[in-house]
């Protein structure tokens, strides 16, 4: 009887030697080099644009980008921080362009997502309704209203005429100007800190609000005491990301009132007047100067709005 024997295992020739020390490395930090790449690039395109402008800031550039410069120092932030007849003035129109049309976003958008809050019948209906201005280019909606607010065939002064209201210079009157690109601003924009605001009040705890009503607070209390106190955070993160971008409205402003902000600047803010130093005056120096005091501005204001943010998130 033949006798069957298992074959002998061969010995396994896998290395037991440890990982080098950079295998080791890459792999406790590998969530790192994977995000290098990307990270390497938009450093890329946001660090060159920046420095060049800096750059430029500092030279006496104007006429063509390729014309020679010459290094003056800080001779263009003494111009421009000098300058009380178009500066000044822009500054002061971009921070109560920014204000205004900030405070009635977040105030409408609050009472709009708290009206979204609750179910009722329609509700889809009323969102994707609400939602319709964001859809819009911001061009396309500075003409729409441009031609909505024309002094001679506008509609809106159509509608005025049928209370026995008088014609309304709205976007062509020195100082009816700003206020009218506000109010568009605010149409187009209230849908975006509605969003914010609405995700913010779903995710809110249901117990706070149900003890507050057992106990027999008014709704205007738990919204004053409980619902706004936990809404603070998504709040901020609202004024936050939409103050940003209200700061450096330019596409509504250039529809509805072309260069310069308007025959008087009267809706020039810092961005209108940068562009028109640039483009309309060829002056690169000064523009890139204007450019970075904007920029510094806006780094101030997320600073602090972040640090609000991280003071409520630790309360």
């Amino acid at each position: 009887m033949a006798v069957v024997t298992s074959p002998t295992k061969a010995p396994s020739t896998r290395s037991t030697a440890p990982d080098p020390a950079w295998s080791r490395w890459a792999n406790e930090h590998r969530k790192w080099l994977l995000a290098a790449p990307a990270m390497v690039f938009v450093a890329a395109l946001i660090i060159f644009p920046l420095a060049w402008t800096v750059y430029l800031s500092l030279t006496d550039a104007e006429g063509s980008v390729r014309a020679e410069s010459q290094f003056i120092g800080f001779r263009n932030y003494v111009q421009v921080l000098s300058d009380t007849d178009r500066f000044w003035p822009a500054v002061l129109r971009t921070v109560s362009f920014t204000g205004v049309a900030l405070l009635f976003e977040v105030v409408l958008g609050m009472a709009i997502a708290l009206l979204l809050w609750r179910p009722f019948r329609g509700q889809k209906w009323v969102r994707v309704a609400i939602l319709m201005p964001l859809v819009a280019t911001p061009v396309a909606v500075g003409m729409m209203w441009r031609l909505i607010f024309d002094p001679n065939i506008g509609m809106a002064n159509q509608v005025l005429g049928w209370f026995g209201m008088g014609p309304q210079p709205w976007l062509a009157g020195q100082n009816s100007a700003l206020p009218t690109t506000i109010f568009i601003d605010i149409w187009q924009w209230t849908p975006m800190v509605v969003l914010i605001l609405l995700a913010g009040l779903t995710s809110l705890p249901e117990e706070p609000d149900e003890a507050a009503r057992i106990d027999g607070a008014s709704t205007w209390q738990r919204f004053r005491h409980i619902t706004l106190p936990l809404m603070m955070p998504t709040v901020i993160v609202a004024i936050l990301l939409r103050g940003i971008d209200a700061l450096k409205t330019f596409d509504i402003l250039y529809a509805t009132k072309g260069k310069g902000g308007g025959s008087f600047h009267e809706v020039e803010t810092l961005n209108v007047y940068a562009y028109g130093l640039s483009f309309d005056y060829n002056e690169y120096g000064v523009s890139s100067t204007v450019l970075i005091i904007f920029f510094l501005i806006i780094i101030g204001l997320m600073w602090v709005l972040t640090a609000s943010r991280k003071k409520e998130a630790n309360r």
